[in-house]
């Protein structure tokens, strides 16, 4: 684990307890209960794919630990209305505080300025996180192998699973590759940013691509800057793109997106 997923981790686990002694998992299922209903996250990516365009994953992104606040001027319904716009399959939403000055009520918002399904994007490591998407509207979590075990992959998966939501589930080398094919979620995602450097290697992400077996649907993430980068990852027969700093930038980020699809 980085230094940086190391802190993370650790501030997390305070924030769960935290969580815990607030709200119980008890008043979380009820809340999840009455949640808005699942919208179908892979079922938008793959009806995408089969009209043979790129399925993007706009991310609703305000800041990140290596590049600070990437955008100041921060509104998440319009963003999520612009995307939707612009073409967009599905959404992403930081929800994690100190770090991405993220919340889960802009994920809330987000969703409800759409009909997109929305990716809770989070340092999930407890089951109570996982029922804590579901009640703030989550279709989908994001699972982060680097950060989880082989037993606490399936576990959390498992309560996903039985709340409906679809798991996106990232890594960064081949024996967390490994440690996910265990997994019954189709959605890999690579992250081809170096944890220790922050360093993007879309050279080597492609190299991982290349070992998944052909039944996933890989997702490429982190260091999409250009349609060309979409162009030369589809050429490896990878179709699924999570995109977010690149739109965070941009004046009108569904415009971009749409550029990006034309």
């Amino acid at each position: 684990m980085s230094d940086i997923l190391h802190t993370i981790a650790a501030r997390k686990r305070e924030e769960i307890a935290a969580g815990k002694a607030k709200t119980p998992l008890a008043t979380l299922e009820r809340a999840a209960q009455d949640a808005p209903a699942v919208r179908d996250f892979v079922g938008a990516l793959r009806a995408r794919i089969a009209q043979n365009q790129p399925a993007i994953i706009a991310e609703v992104k305000k800041a990140s630990p290596s590049k600070g606040v990437i955008r100041a001027d921060f509104d998440p319904p319009q963003i999520a209305a612009s995307y939707e716009r612009g073409g967009a399959a599905c959404l992403s939403v930081l929800t994690d505080r100190d770090f991405f000055q993220g919340a889960p009520e802009y994920l809330a918002a987000a969703r409800a300025a759409c009909a997109l399904p929305v990716l809770r994007k989070d340092f999930i490591l407890d089951e109570w996180q996982v029922w804590e998407a579901r009640a703030m509207g989550a279709d989908a979590i994001l699972l982060i192998a680097a950060l989880l075990d082989a037993p606490a992959l399936r576990a959390l998966e498992a309560v996903a699973t039985r709340l409906g939501m679809a798991v996106l589930v990232e890594i960064h080398d081949e024996d967390e590759l490994e440690r996910t094919l265990s997994l019954a979620t189709p959605l890999i995602g690579v992250n081809s940013r170096n944890l220790k450097t922050f360093a993007v290697d879309l050279d080597r992400a492609r190299t991982l691509f290349a070992r998944i077996p052909a039944a996933r649907l890989p997702v490429a993430e982190s260091g999409i800057g250009s349609r060309e980068d979409i162009a030369r990852l589809r050429e490896a027969d990878v179709h699924t793109f999570l995109i977010g700093q690149t739109f965070m930038r941009a004046p009108d980020p569904g415009a971009l997106l749409a550029q990006f699809l034309a």
